[in-house]
């Protein structure tokens, strides 16, 4: 390091001196030889293809395991590959999930696995301890029902958390469209996810983890005799059946433009995703060029054409970038990015106009030059890595590529010209077949028509399926909310509810929230007392995260992160809709505006959808049509800016003292979802109402 520093002071004052005509751009040098040790590769005799790079320099280890099975068509039980891949790590019939965990904790090793791999990582001195813990789960992963149960739980919570997501909406429909009936187009939701069994799960990672076709990839402090010694040993014994094939096709090719679009009520922002299937696989003579044409469209930071064109230029958005996803499975091409309400249509025009621009005429040599040297870049910082050596020969083993295809990499990147940018923007892109993907509020339905080159919008729901048109409701506003309070009430008539509600004057409840994200779970307290006051609280390992109260006049939330902020007059102002126990029973006298939007199907059941507006917040309530109980609330508000939207669903309803409350409540912020079970409630019990404020 020395030495680099005194080189450049050496070298400054001669640049410092020098005389240099800033006018003509230097000329660049050849690219470099590059030399890639090349690693061991050998095969066991039960046909695993095993990819040895030795790295000396750390005493570390690792081993990776990816099977040779192509991905599936799921349909009906689409997801069913990720749960596999959640539950691997669950157990096996050696060792339950814990054991597993701290065996690994305790000698500082890392395991991890997916829906096509099993990885594991350690000190070379725990080589063999490691070892034996992941062959345990290669091969003897058990899947409890009971963690089967547990990871169902959590996609719920997901799924859910994805209703409210709009780019997760839209990359469900972008999927959809461009490659229906393919492995790529399998879109988990609630009905798939509860078509899949324990037995589906087992079945699927006995016929995908086979030795046959699979590869074994070990980097770092190993030499191939020992490598050898202990493959032989770990994993000899794995038996197994082929290797699942299945030549996926190329995906769903437009003749012309469609606009999809999927409804996200109150939405001041729009997300839009262009995109179209291409005829390419990992390894084609033309992936190169491509790489480096979606480089200059919008790959390759704030100097990419969307960024200058729809941020620097329009101000349309933060970000607007694209994609060229190449795989051997099926590639596309794909472009966004968040745009406001009122200028959604505007920037798609933009977009589609950058892609005809880019096919239409050669590029700048600015351009070419900035992508290409970005690309080198990138390239030689990864040699720096043990891992990459490993990676690209199990690339070119895997894909079938040249030997010689990543020494050449600098030389080909190099002899790339703007005349083969455009001969592969030609061949693979496209501004008049593409799928439009818009989500957003319905206000901006008809200027997107344009874009449709029959004048047609699809809708589609948040899980790409077609969406269902809301049927007219058979009842009024006032009507559903008076069925509601009685049957929560368990009443036959408003004189028989408000002698109930008389009695009660204080109403506690604890719920227990866990999250996949967080270790421990977290414990919700809401407590009301009459005849207007309310108090919340969320705590965990000791602490006290968030509490608020209002005492129908005033109130504050104290966070750990912001500290303590007084209610404003409008939040006051709004509250005061909906207070109470039963905050239905005051919207007729509170000045909450509220309207029935008729009745709307999800997964098989039918829901009153009712619209509230309290002067801050937008929310969908949703009842059963048989039994008029809350099912779900959607909320849509603003926060110091930014949207925030809540997903609540309410089930598991019990009687406490003459009333229905639920004892299951699933929330969802944006990708964030917790799964709540209620543990206690208490009607007209003590209280300490001020350690609330």
């Amino acid at each position: 390091m020395k030495k680099i520093f005194l080189f450049i002071g050496l070298i400054l004052p001669v640049l410092g001196s020098a005389q240099l005509d800033r006018s003509v751009r230097p000329q660049p040098g050849n690219a470099p030889n590059i030399n890639i040790k090349d690693s061991e590769v050998f095969t066991t005799s039960n046909g695993i293809t095993v990819i040895l790079s030795e790295n000396h320099k750390l005493p570390k280890v690792s081993f990776d395991i990816f099977t040779g099975s192509d991905p599936r068509v799921e349909g009906n039980k689409a997801g069913l590959s990720d749960m596999a891949g959640e539950l691997i790590l669950s157990g096996t019939s050696n060792r339950s999930k814990d054991q597993l965990d701290n065996e690994m904790d305790y000698i500082g090793a890392s395991l991890g696995a997916s829906s096509t791999s099993i990885s594991m990582s350690c000190l070379t001195k725990h080589m063999d301890k490691g070892l034996e813990l992941m062959s345990d789960v290669l091969l003897n992963a058990n899947f409890p029902q009971s963690e089967f149960d547990r990871i169902k739980k959590q996609n719920e919570s997901g799924l859910m958390a994805a209703k409210s997501d709009p780019s997760a909406m839209a990359r469900n429909a972008e999927v959809k469209v461009n490659f229906p009936n393919h492995p790529f187009g399998g879109v988990m939701t609630e009905a798939t996810l509860g078509n899949i069994t324990r037995a589906d799960v087992e079945s699927y990672y006995r016929s995908t983890f086979t030795p046959k076709g699979s590869y074994l990839v070990i980097v770092g402090d190993i030499t191939k005799e020992k490598a050898t010694e202990v493959v032989n040993k770990y994993f000899g014994s794995w038996k197994g059946g082929e290797a699942y094939i299945n030549a996926a096709g190329d995906g769903n090719f437009n003749k012309g433009n469609r606009v999809i679009f999927v409804k996200k009520p109150g939405a001041v922002q729009s997300v839009v995703y262009i995109s179209f299937p291409m005829k390419i696989r990992t390894g084609d003579n033309d992936q190169l060029a491509l790489t480096v044409l979606n480089g200059i469209l919008g790959g390759g930071g704030f100097g990419t054409r969307l960024m200058q064109n729809l941020r620097e230029d329009k101000a349309y958005t933060y970000g607007c970038y694209s994609s060229t996803n190449i795989t051997e499975n099926g590639s596309w091409m794909s472009m966004g990015g968040n745009f406001r309400n009122d200028v959604t249509d505007s920037a798609i025009t933009q977009m589609l106009y950058e892609l005809d621009r880019i096919t239409a005429s050669l590029v700048e040599d600015d351009e070419l030059s900035l992508t290409k040297s970005s690309m080198a870049g990138s390239f030689a910082r990864s040699l720096e890595r043990p891992s990459t050596v490993a990676r690209f020969a199990f690339n070119i083993i895997k894909n079938d590529l040249p030997k010689d295809y990543y020494q050449t990499y600098l030389k080909r990147l190099e002899a790339i010209t703007k005349d083969d940018v455009l001969d592969v923007s030609q061949k693979y892109f496209t501004a008049k077949n593409c799928n439009i993907v818009v989500v957003g509020n319905e206000e901006i339905l008809e200027k997107l028509k344009v874009f449709d080159s029959d004048g047609k919008i699809e809708i589609l729901d948040a899980f790409g399926d077609p969406a269902k048109d809301m049927a007219k409701a058979d009842i009024t506003a006032d009507e559903l909310i008076e069925k509601y309070i009685l049957a929560t009430t368990n009443s036959k008539s408003m004189k028989e509810v408000a002698k109930k509600m008389k009695k009660i004057k204080s109403y506690s409840e604890t719920t227990e929230l866990s999250m996949a994200q967080v270790p421990f779970p977290l414990k919700s307290t809401n407590v009301w007392v009459a005849p207007n006051k309310e108090g919340s609280k969320l705590e965990g390992q000791g602490m006290v995260f968030q509490k608020s109260y209002f005492d129908g006049e005033t109130g504050a939330m104290t966070s750990m992160q912001t500290g303590k902020k007084e209610m404003t007059a409008e939040e006051i102002a709004a509250k005061k809709k909906a207070s109470g126990l039963i905050p239905e029973m005051n919207y007729k006298t509170s000045g909450m505006n509220y309207e029935l939007m008729g009745i709307e199907e999800q997964n098989g059941v039918k829901m009153y959808v009712l619209k509230l507006n309290d002067g801050e917040t937008e929310t969908f309530e949703y009842y059963s049509t048989s039994d008029f109980m809350k099912m779900k609330t959607y909320s849509i508000s603003e926060n110091d800016g930014e949207t925030v939207e809540t997903v609540v669903t309410y089930s598991d309803y019990k009687d406490v003292n003459g009333i229905k409350f639920a004892h299951a409540k699933n929330i969802s912020m944006g990708e964030v979802g917790f799964a709540g079970k209620v543990t206690s409630i208490e009607v007209n019990g003590k209280l300490d109402y001020d350690s609330f404020k």
